[in-house]
């Protein structure tokens, strides 16, 4: 069994990156309201797609 799990409804993949769960609410629906979620390998790469415009402008932010 592994140590942490995906945080995706109905999916119990095992973790493979932490992202926040600001991001990840606008792309998934969510077990539990948490400031940083697990996401399995899928859910990641899906995430990283669907959020890439808001992950873009908030580097430009920083500039």
């Amino acid at each position: 069994m592994p140590d942490k799990i995906c945080d995706v409804s109905g999916c119990n993949g095992e973790s493979f990156r932490t992202v926040p769960s600001e991001l990840a609410e606008k792309v998934f629906s969510l077990k539990e309201k948490k400031t940083k979620v697990h996401l399995c390998r899928e859910h990641y790469k899906k995430y990283k797609k669907e959020t890439k415009k808001d992950r873009e402008l908030g580097r430009m932010d920083w500039v």
